[in-house]
C-alpha cells in the first residue's frame, strides 16, 4: 500500500479512537499534512510530515508506513516517528501543566472519622459564638 486517506491513517495510527473522530479532527483543522490544512480525503504517503492536535497535545510526526486498517498498538506505533522537537515540546508542556496545578486541589477526598469529628466540633463552636 503506497497511500491512504489522512482520516483513515490517523485512525489506523491510533491518534483517534474512531474514524469519525479522525474525520472531524481533519475537518476542524487539527491535522495538517506538510504544513497545509487538508480535507479528510487527502492522500498521505510515506515521508510526509503530519501535525496532529489532540486535546491539549500537539504532535508532529513523520509518516514511515501506510495503513488504512486499524491493527494492534505495536503495528500502529510503527507507522510513524515523532520528531525530536515535538517530543521535547510535549514534555515541556507536561512539566508546565504539572507545576501550574493549584496546591489547593489536594483535599484527599472524604474525611476520616477523626477529621469529621473535628469539623463537627468547629461547626458547633461557630454556631455557639453567633
Amino acid at each position: 500500500m503506497e497511500q491512504a486517506r489522512i482520516d483513515k491513517w490517523l485512525w489506523a495510527a491510533r491518534f483517534f479512537k474512531t474514524r469519525t473522530a479522525a474525520t472531524q479532527a481533519v475537518l476542524g483543522g487539527r491535522a495538517h499534512v506538510n504544513g497545509v490544512r487538508v480535507k479528510p480525503s487527502h492522500e498521505v504517503y510515506a515521508g510526509d510530515t503530519v501535525e496532529v492536535a489532540t486535546r491539549s497535545e500537539r504532535r508532529t510526526v513523520d509518516v514511515v508506513a501506510i495503513a488504512d486498517k486499524r491493527g494492534p498498538a505495536a503495528v500502529a506505533a510503527a507507522l510513524y516517528v515523532e520528531t525530536p522537537e515535538s517530543v521535547s515540546a510535549r514534555e515541556q508542556a507536561a512539566l508546565e501543566r504539572r507545576l501550574a496545578a493549584p496546591a489547593s486541589l489536594g483535599f484527599g477526598g472524604r474525611p476520616t472519622k477523626l477529621a469529621r469529628r473535628r469539623l463537627d466540633a468547629l461547626r458547633r463552636a461557630h454556631r455557639k459564638s453567633r
